[in-house]
């Protein structure tokens, strides 16, 4: 059977999209290969939140125009957000491309890669591709589908030891912040039924999970038109309550909610439910009202400090971490320095910070008074040295503490040691073995970097470590 190379851009959904189409291919008997020249299929799973994101992908695939010449066989496809905001008019800058797949379509992407392989054997049969590795006619499908939602289940790859896994809950969103393309390329919110999410959870139990992070555009407003309140219980915090219930599932995360998400019922989940962890990931975007109110966030800097507060009375110790935009149509320097306060009082954990990005189809991008881009850098350089300082701060507040983690296997940028996650969602490196994989147990924090923490395990009481 034919090879695969998924490239992945963009967001935690781009990264579970291309799980689910990865799971599918490979349920055909398709086979994964981490090299684009090992391949048969090559797909990239586009990004279209900022402009530098489709680039990317368009100049990636240009290039992969040499590789046709030398494998005319070969089918190239675009999936994700750029697929679907741009459509046909990707024969434009990529005429050489086969598939042209959008966001609620991954689960038919299977059906088009063998369908365009079929074409391009025929074709090349035919001599028509042989010489220059030409086009054929590209197969494009972006139109909506209704309950699609339904479709994102079930599709973690199968990897030797796995702890933590991703569950999408939802697609879509209904906000229309100005500066966003979003609900252009997700469509409308809609949800699964807990009933299913819950089943899934289940089902990655059985297979070793221990963690799962609940994904959705913007996930604390899940089901709100689908589904009812129960008592003063959002359909979200109904969803967190069923999983909590899971057998063997030990930790829960969501990412990324909506400050206008965060009601009584959701904050005061974080002081009840001990497999809810500790670690909010709230979006300001700016600490100024006047461009709060310009970017559609209908909550105002005092209610955002608020809810901070609240959520750190309900859970004493909570990681918040955040994005701010710098740079929006109209910032001010006071305007800014609302943001860059903001964040010096709030002292968050860590933070994404965004040079605004015009992108086409937002109402943002025809708004007067764009900055320019050294203006944009100026204070992006500045605010980030605000959020590195504060998290510097919290990591090193860590050391001497014994945290609880969850082994999740070999470091990223040291394969001979090991990394978890503590329940405030900060990276631990540790010396360990295998034996360790997918386990909860403590560790003595002992130093601290920038951005990671370093420790031992902790033998205590007479508990022996994972063996």
């Amino acid at each position: 059977m034919p090879n695969v190379f998924i490239k992945t851009y963009g967001c935690q959904m781009n990264e579970r999209d291309s799980e689910q189409v990865a799971r599918d291919l490979q349920n055909r008997g398709h086979k994964l290969v981490s090299h684009e020249r090992d391949a048969d299929v090559i797909l990239l799973n586009t990004c279209s939140v900022r402009e530098m994101a489709e680039q990317k992908a368009i100049g990636k695939m240009g290039m992969l125009r040499k590789l046709r010449r030398e494998k005319p066989k070969l089918v190239l496809g675009y999936m994700g957000c750029m697929a679907q905001r741009l459509g046909q008019d990707l024969q434009k800058s990529s005429p050489h491309v086969d598939l042209v797949i959008g966001t609620q379509k991954f689960h038919r992407v299977a059906d088009y890669v063998e369908e365009a392989l079929k074409k391009r054997e025929e074709a090349f049969i035919q001599e028509d591709v042989r010489d220059l590795g030409a086009s054929i006619q590209p197969i494009i499908d972006t139109a909506t589908e209704q309950g699609s939602q339904n479709s994102i289940r079930d599709h973690l790859p199968e990897k030797k030891k796995e702890a933590t896994a991703f569950i999408s809950i939802m697609q879509g969103c209904n906000m229309h912040c100005t500066f966003c393309i979003v609900p252009t390329t997700r469509g409308e919110e809609r949800g699964r039924p807990i009933s299913e999410i819950v089943e899934e959870a289940r089902n990655l139990v059985e297979r070793g999970i221990r963690e799962v992070t609940l994904l959705g555009q913007i996930v604390n407003l899940y089901g709100r038109h689908e589904f009812p309140k129960i008592g003063e219980k959002s359909p979200f915090v109904q969803l967190i309550e069923a999983l909590h219930e899971v057998n063997g599932l030990d930790r829960i995360r969501f990412t990324s909610p909506h400050p206008m998400g965060f009601r009584k019922d959701l904050v005061e989940c974080f002081g009840r439910l001990p497999k809810l962890m500790e670690h909010v990931h709230l979006p300001l975007q700016s600490g100024s009202d006047k461009i709060l109110k310009a970017m559609h966030r209908p909550y105002t800097a005092a209610s955002y400090r608020k809810l901070v507060a609240d959520l750190r009375s309900s859970r004493p110790g909570i990681a918040v971490t955040t994005d701010i935009i710098v740079g929006f149509p109209g910032e001010t320097e006071s305007d800014y320095k609302a943001s860059r306060d903001l964040a010096e009082e709030l002292e968050f954990d860590g933070a994404f910070i965004f040079r605004y990005s015009k992108r086409g189809d937002t109402p943002a991008a025809l708004m007067e008074e764009q900055l320019s881009e050294d203006e944009k850098e100026d204070r992006n350089q500045d605010l980030l040295s605000v959020v590195n300082a504060s998290a510097s701060r919290k990591l090193e507040a860590c050391i001497g503490t014994r945290q609880e983690i969850l082994c999740e296997g070999p470091s990223r940028n040291d394969p001979a040691r090991l990394a978890g996650r503590t329940r405030a969602n900060k990276i631990v490196i540790f010396e360990g073995g295998s034996r360790f994989h997918g386990e909860i147990f403590d560790v003595s924090i002992i130093s601290a970097s920038s951005s990671t923490l370093y420790g031992d395990p902790v033998i205590h009481d007479g508990i022996s470590l994972p063996s």
